[in-house]
């Protein structure tokens, strides 16, 4: 997996790729890519643009989030139908997106022992509980990182249960995510840092 982060004024893209690697992709190829706009400033989405390939579903998701109207506007199209598909959710003063979460997270002081509670929508709101682990020794690509390990999961909403995120942040300034763990329904995704982008 790799994820990359572009920045311009007050927008900040993010984007990710994952594709499952091994004997489960020959049972069910996953090919994902997630891309995600905030505000740097407030770490609120601005919009969220899914492509999800899992198995025969193909998907392409966009979901805008209207502040004003305190609303996300989801249009989803299948693929392979070309169905369309429009969903409007009410949603709280500011919402973070799964990728935005991390980059909020890296804000923080991130001391072992400590807990946050942050909302989260990727169409559907959810609560996440995120808690500050443990500091260890991180081997990717990238390098070798001492890191501190932060274990996120939802507690309220359609996403209660449904998976637990692990990420690795260095132990410095930067808070760089030099590795991430996601157990989902169908299965675990690995991201790691495969080398550090300066743009």
């Amino acid at each position: 997996g790799v994820i990359r982060m572009e920045s311009s004024g007050n927008d900040r893209r993010v984007l990710a790729s994952a594709d499952s690697a091994g004997a489960i992709n020959v049972i069910f190829p996953v090919h994902d890519r997630f891309e995600s706009h905030f505000d740097p400033q407030t770490f609120c989405s601005h919009s969220i643009v899914k492509h999800s390939e899992e198995g025969s579903h193909k998907r392409e998701t966009k979901i805008q989030f209207d502040y004003a109207a305190k609303k996300s506007k989801m249009d989803e199209r299948n693929i392979k139908t070309t169905e369309m598909k429009h969903v409007e959710t009410d949603i709280p003063g500011c919402v973070t997106d799964i990728l935005t979460g991390f980059y909020y997270l890296q804000s923080l002081p991130l001391r072992p022992g400590a807990t946050y509670d942050f909302p989260v929508s990727d169409g559907k709101s959810a609560v996440v509980h995120a808690t500050v682990d443990k500091l260890e020794q991180i081997k990717v690509p990238a390098g070798t990182f001492s890191a501190v390990m932060v274990t996120a999961e939802a507690i309220s909403g359609s996403l209660q249960s449904k998976g637990k995120i692990w990420v690795w942040y260095s132990d410095d300034a930067a808070h760089t995510p030099v590795q991430m763990r996601a157990k989902l329904g169908w299965g675990t995704l690995l991201f790691r840092l495969q080398r550090i982008e300066n743009k």
